[in-house]
């Protein structure tokens, strides 16, 4: 299975994408939701197109609130804004 690209969902706009072109979010098993620039990161991995219509709908409509199942702080939301500003 080597040299086939991994292809992951956008949680926003449900598009399929080769995850190096999407951004990794993680909530690992302290409970931490952070960002995941290696994507290799342990914990639950939610994956977002790098792009401000999507960031801006995740935000919206709290999307990672329900892809890990808790309340994610707007400094959560904020940090990923400014990774993708980035990008």
């Amino acid at each position: 299975m080597q040299g086939k690209e991994k292809i992951r969902m956008c949680i926003v706009c449900r598009g399929q994408s080769d995850k190096k072109t999407l951004l990794r979010i993680v909530k690992n098993k302290d409970g931490e939701i952070f960002v995941d620039t290696t994507g290799k990161a342990n914990g639950r991995g939610a994956y977002v197109c790098k792009n401000k219509e999507c960031f801006e709908k995740l935000k919206k409509t709290k999307a990672l609130n329900r892809a890990f199942k808790c309340n994610v702080s707007e400094e959560v939301y904020k940090r990923i804004g400014e990774e993708i500003e980035e990008c």
